[in-house]
């Protein structure tokens, strides 16, 4: 049974705030004190972290996001993001899927920016997350973009691997048309749980409350990206476990 703190990774994705600034080193105590899986801040804020968890001697991780939020840079650059971020003590990384070039039919362009970036990761025992930007895909893309990372990860890497590899909903900052939802929606976490097993899902965007968590539990997902984990804790006053 999992206590909901394992499903959160706690997140700050904004740049209001600076590494070391008040604000952000409450943040990271707050993701320690309540033991949320993992804490999820820029990449300028990755060794401020590290220094943070490993001196209050806890378990949550250090995540960072890379090429984010378009995911358009070249496959050079995005590894050399990767590597910095590792080298800085990140434990996980969450990666956005050049979307865009997918959406134009570049497969070979995607394909091997998933091969590249998660042999990088899993060489270094680190977990990655694809971030699909659901928001802008129509279903059918949603559907054939989690076959195409699933794809090339069941063809490059031993099975013991998968847990290691998630595909993540959104980034959150994505620009929708007529206030459409620009996070996780019940609809595009089914289609992600469908044909992404059996890698693992992270939903992300717009889960504010222990009511939204819930759902994406029941649906399945295995991770949740929220900037509003203790708002969801607070409301789980009896710690229920899944």
């Amino acid at each position: 049974m999992r206590s909901i703190q394992s499903y959160l990774d706690s997140t700050y994705l904004q740049t209001n705030h600076q590494s070391g600034s008040e604000y952000i080193t409450n943040f990271i105590l707050e993701s320690i004190e309540n033991d949320f899986k993992l804490v999820m801040i820029r990449p300028e804020v990755v060794v401020f972290a590290r220094q943070l968890v490993d001196a209050n001697l806890a378990s949550t991780l250090v995540g960072t996001v890379v090429d984010f939020p378009l995911g358009n840079s070249l496959l050079e650059d995005k590894i050399l993001e990767a590597k910095k971020a590792i080298a800085n003590g990140a434990d996980e990384l969450d990666f956005v899927i050049n979307y865009q070039a997918f959406k134009k039919g570049e497969l070979n362009l995607v394909k091997k920016q998933v091969l590249s970036c998660t042999e990088l990761c899993l060489s270094k025992n680190k977990t990655i997350k694809w971030i699909i930007e659901s928001a802008a895909l129509s279903d059918d893309e949603i559907i054939d973009i989690c076959n195409l990372i699933k794809d090339i990860v069941q063809a490059n890497f031993n099975k013991n691997f998968y847990e290691k590899v998630f595909i993540k909903s959104s980034t959150g900052f994505y620009l929708t048309e007529n206030n459409l939802p620009n996070g996780a929606t019940k609809h595009a976490i089914k289609l992600m749980i469908e044909n992404g097993s059996p890698l693992l899902i992270k939903a992300s965007g717009g889960i504010r409350s222990l009511e939204d968590a819930n759902e994406m539990i029941r649906l399945g997902v295995s991770r949740i990206g929220t900037s509003s984990a203790l708002a969801i804790i607070n409301r789980n006053v009896n710690n229920l476990d899944y």
